[in-house]
């Protein structure tokens, strides 16, 4: 029984590429793909489980191929086992580019769109048998997903930038009033720019702000709405 051990760790840890380092290495590279999925996907966020953990096969699987390639048919000083390998990033970089959702004045995805690229490496260390790293890579990144966010909220360290768009009717030419409402909700005012349309009588400002990434802003805009009549408020992210 011993022997059995001894030789299923010394196949776990070769350098060639054979069936059941390939089978071992595709289904543990799926399960930590999975582990970062899940916590993607507890945020609602596009990709998921089935996306990370496919990207991280793909990628392990490449891994695997730029490795056997040579092993088979060049010999392995020939051949150049970083060669299938290297084009992972790049097609990485398409389906990160994918997960990013880009609306008006916003980009939603960015950590997501990191995540599926660390995945992808963390599948290509899986490939050639860095088994420990790959570990502690996943630790890693769902340490920073999920405790880091809350050191950011506790710490107030989540600001982001946002901009108010109001329109208001009449034309106003001293914007205190703004400024004391946003000093009450403790929203830093950062810059502002108005734009008069004397034509129809109009104001429209948009103030650039700064804020907590999860702030409830319905109390701010009820008090917004009632400094001057407003037509119209819109509420926009800057990244």
């Amino acid at each position: 029984m011993m022997h059995f051990f001894e030789a299923v760790y010394a196949d776990l840890n070769s350098l060639e590429v054979t069936l059941g380092n390939g089978v071992f290495k595709l289904v543990m590279s799926m399960v930590l793909g999975a582990l970062v999925g899940a916590e993607r996907k507890r945020k609602g966020q596009i990709a998921g489980v089935r996306t990370f953990a496919l990207i991280s096969m793909g990628s392990c699987l490449a891994m695997l191929l730029s490795i056997y390639v040579p092993q088979v048919y060049l010999g392995l000083k020939n051949g150049d086992p970083g060669r299938i390998a290297a084009q992972v990033i790049t097609g990485v970089g398409f389906l990160g580019g994918g997960a990013m959702i880009h609306m008006k004045g916003s980009v939603r995805g960015l950590t997501t769109a990191a995540g599926i690229w660390m995945t992808a490496a963390i599948g290509m260390a899986v490939g050639v048998g860095m088994y420990f790293c790959s570990i502690v890579a996943t630790a890693l990144i769902l340490f920073t997903l999920v405790l880091l966010e809350g050191v950011e909220h506790k710490r107030h360290m989540g600001l982001e930038n946002r901009t108010l768009g109001l329109r208001v009717n009449g034309i106003i030419e001293n914007i205190d009033a703004y400024k004391e409402v946003f000093r009450k909700h403790d929203v830093r005012l950062s810059t502002y720019f108005i734009r008069f349309d004397y034509e129809n009588c109009q104001t429209e400002i948009n103030f650039v702000v700064l804020a907590p990434s999860h702030r409830n802003y319905l109390p701010l805009f009820d008090d917004l709405r009632h400094v001057f009549p407003t037509s119209s408020l819109t509420l926009t992210s800057q990244y």
